[in-house]
């Protein structure tokens, strides 16, 4: 495979923006990452954000493990005054897999020492947490809960390629959608679960609405009928009823949302020349679930949609909104602009720096539409050594109000100190995008049916011997 970055200054990385024909703006320091921001009436001490990186590591009934405690600390000690937590089950039949956390009274207390940790590492690292803000991602799986799949919707290009474990298949026409009834059932779970957020200790909660988890996917549920799917209001009425209860419910508490503002399509794998090339699936006439994308040109965002949600959610109380897009399962390299594909992924069907500037573009128009609340910026990790002089310039710009680092999280724990000590990320730590991370969150043959995830090539103290076990699992 061709090494597609190769930059050795950051002239080169605006070159070749240049030449894709979509110019980088590109900060000549970090600085404008560590002016201070205001939400919710707090005072959040910086512009960099720990995005929701789940670790895979919790035990079956939901609670944190050692992993997960140990990920939490390096959080809390690495500076960021953001710490966006990971997701957080509503239920346990929400969950992604068997050890993602679930949010319970048997599980709370043990969150609520994860998040203390958190907190008590950061004010040891830093001095004062008065301006950390910290919180979770209340999720429900919906499509991609496991034992089963809990359908919104008929989904004809994403259903053949979304696995139902438990029947050993594809998803089919014969599987269930979720009726109403269920739906309100499951606003009652998210109000139950933010309830005991606030009394964990959380400053948000994040109404989780991307990748097409249970509330991304209604937003694009335009072929489902009834109260939940056809129209714009229809297929938002779930999460403004969450939101509004929550807002009634749990006052004091305040909510965020991360929000998939472009779909796209999805891609699969085809072995062309003994290597796996990304293909978009086949579809005839125009896309027919495919949130904030253009029906007719699957390759061009539509915006209209996203900012109208976006308006009349913050409308609603919500305080901050994070950008992403795509599916993780069905076009990563939407989601994620990687130098090395996962191993359920396949190899770019585009330069990764295309993938990069559509976050960017995307971002920035969000951030126009809505003027005074902060938006946080994704999809800077494959920039590596560079990317904190392109999200310092995007805040610069006023293109977002933060820039949000996931994958690369994991390698650099502690980025933002790395960034307001030395003015540059450790060059031993940058992510590079290699896609260690998401092999071991698809190894799912572990006796706990799934290995936790992390970064094995620079936290090999961690991570290192559990990669070896799944690689020797992979060896014929």
């Amino acid at each position: 495979m061709a090494r597609f970055f190769q930059y050795k200054a950051p002239g080169e990385l605006q070159a070749a923006a240049d030449e894709l024909g979509q110019p980088l703006s590109l900060a000549p320091s970090a600085a404008p990452l560590f002016e201070p921001f205001r939400v919710g009436g707090r005072t959040v001490g910086n512009r960099l954000v720990v995005q929701p990186m789940e670790g895979c590591d919790g035990t079956l009934d939901g609670a944190p493990d050692e992993l997960t405690f140990r990920r939490y600390r390096r959080f809390g000690a690495g500076g960021a005054k953001l710490i966006w937590g990971e997701a957080t089950a509503v239920s346990a039949d929400a969950r992604a897999n068997t050890r993602q956390l679930w949010l319970s009274p048997r599980t709370a207390p043990a969150i609520e020492q994860m998040l203390a940790e958190c907190r008590s590492a950061h004010r040891e690292a830093c001095g004062d947490d008065r301006d950390l803000l910290l919180g979770l991602q209340l999720t429900h799986s919906g499509r991609y809960s496991v034992p089963r799949p809990l359908l919104a919707t008929t989904d004809p290009l994403l259903d053949p390629l979304t696995y139902h474990r438990a029947a050993g298949r594809p998803v089919n026409a014969t599987d269930p959608r979720l009726t109403d009834a269920e739906l309100r059932g499951i606003a009652d779970q998210y109000v139950t679960a933010a309830r005991l957020a606030q009394q964990v200790g959380c400053d948000f909660v994040d109404i989780k609405q991307c990748h097409h988890y249970l509330l991304s996917e209604l937003l694009s549920a335009r072929n489902r009928p009834g109260p939940y799917g056809g129209s714009l209001e229809n297929r938002t009425r779930l999460v403004r009823e969450i939101v509004t209860r929550i807002r009634a419910e749990v006052p004091g508490l305040l909510l965020f949302t991360r929000m998939n503002c472009y779909d796209g399509i999805p891609f699969r794998g085809e072995l062309i020349d003994g290597e796996r090339r990304g293909r978009p699936v086949p579809c005839e006439g125009p896309v027919p679930n495919a949130f904030g994308t253009d029906p007719n040109e699957w390759q061009r965002e539509d915006l209209a949609e996203p900012i109208a949600v976006a308006r009349e959610l913050v409308q609603l109380g919500v305080g901050m909104v994070n950008v992403t897009m795509g599916n993780p399962y069905a076009n990563p390299h939407v989601v994620r602009p990687a130098e090395y594909p996962p191993v359920d992924g396949y190899l770019p069907p585009e330069h990764p720096l295309l993938g990069v500037l559509r976050h960017l573009r995307i971002a920035a128009a969000m951030q126009a539409a809505l003027p005074g609340v902060p938006v946080v910026g994704s999809g800077y990790s494959w920039l590596q050594d560079f990317a904190h002089l392109v999200a310092a310039g995007e805040v610069a710009a006023g293109r977002v109000t933060c820039a949000g680092f996931g994958r690369a999280t994991l390698s650099h724990p502690d980025f933002a100190n790395a960034l307001k000590e030395q003015g540059r990320f450790d060059r031993k730590q940058v992510c590079r995008t290699f896609s260690y991370c998401t092999g071991l969150m698809r190894a799912k043959d572990h006796p706990l049916g799934q290995y936790p995830t992390g970064c094995p090539p620079f936290d090999k103290e961690a991570y290192g011997a559990i990669w070896k076990e799944v690689e020797a699992k992979r060896s014929p």
